[in-house]
């Protein structure tokens, strides 16, 4: 999720056009491009509110990567010089010492154009920007990080299931993560037509799909799981209504409601998730769209914490491992942004 270069006010007043990451390099085992994976020398930056960040944030604790990449979470409520670090003391971060994540861009490239993104990956020592490359951080996770897995860490991109999660991620991404976005800060009738339906055609296909099974590819939790769940947990708190997303609501698709409560209530998926950053994000930076900048009080929230009966369709959330263990202190979503 990008901060604008010309301010919130931008969002909602021009046709939306999601720009790739323009810092790709990748932190591997082999370090091919002079980022090799090493404990303790990056450090996550993520806000809770988006939904690109929450993917990282979810792979990270399942991965059981807490225990050697830090986690920085910024304040939801960006200015227009991007994400900052006014929940930490002092406004710093208490490892990289900066007030603003672009701080870090312009230590890596100075008078970058783009905007300022996360989810992003520092390095430490130098303080400089890794990569914001939403797409690729969280595959590399799984696969050149796993020297640095836990014990019991499950495979979240299975090598002989990778052709279907692609396909289906690729679908979801379009439709569905990308789609809600082009909805929501659609400028003309028939732009925002056409991407609504778009998402409501994939999230019937998807109810579909998911009667049969409990997860979207194999019987265990992979990367598409998690693609999908960050989309599906803030549908009814802020695309239905703030991105007009409102032919239906989660809740009112009987599988997909089920399948969003199963993950949510899986470790390392509703732990993450915090509904008052989520909220206040969306309702107070995109003045584009909702000028007065009012948060709503509701939705109900309390029904992600209900049974869901999705164990009836068999399927083992985590393969041949087993769960995380409980969040690292500091890194606790507050009872305020819990349902």
């Amino acid at each position: 999720m990008s901060t604008a270069g010309d301010g919130n006010s931008a969002y909602g007043r021009r046709s939306f056009q999601r720009s790739k990451s323009h810092f790709s390099d990748r932190i591997t085992t082999d370090g091919r491009d002079g980022w090799p994976v090493a404990a303790g020398r990056y450090r996550l930056v993520v806000s809770r509110a988006c939904p690109w960040a929450s993917r990282a944030v979810i792979s990270r604790r399942l991965l059981g990567l807490d225990a050697s990449l830090s986690l920085a979470i910024a304040d939801p409520v960006q200015d227009d010089r991007s994400w900052r670090f006014t929940l930490d003391p002092d406004g710093r971060d208490p490892v990289l010492g900066i007030r603003y994540l672009g701080e870090a861009y312009d230590r890596r490239e100075t008078d970058y154009p783009g905007g300022v993104s996360v989810p992003a990956i520092v390095d430490v020592p130098t303080g400089k920007l890794v990569t914001n490359d939403y797409q690729r951080i969280t595959l590399d996770f799984v696969t050149e990080w796993a020297s640095l897995h836990r014990e019991g860490a499950p495979d979240l991109y299975p090598e002989r299931l990778r052709d279907e999660i692609d396909e289906v991620m690729a679908e979801v991404y379009e439709d569905v993560n990308n789609g809600v976005y082009r909805a929501g800060f659609a400028t003309e009738q028939e732009e925002y037509e056409a991407a609504c339906s778009d998402v409501f055609r994939r999230l019937e296909a998807l109810n579909e799909r998911l009667a049969r099974r409990r997860y979207l590819v194999g019987d265990s939790i992979t990367e598409a799981d998690i693609r999908l769940f960050t989309t599906l947990v803030r549908f009814d708190a802020v695309y239905h209504g703030h991105f007009k997303c409102n032919r239906r609501k989660l809740t009112e698709f009987p599988v997909l409601w089920a399948y969003a409560r199963d993950l949510f209530q899986t470790p390392g998926f509703g732990d993450t998730v915090d509904f008052d950053h989520i909220k206040r994000h969306y309702y107070r930076v995109h003045t584009g769209i909702n000028p007065t900048g009012i948060v709503p009080l509701g939705p109900d929230l309390s029904g992600w914490l209900t049974a869901h009966h999705r164990e009836e369709l068999g399927g083992r959330p985590f393969g041949d491992g087993t769960p995380p263990g409980p969040v690292r202190p500091g890194e606790e979503v507050p009872a305020a942004g819990r349902p």
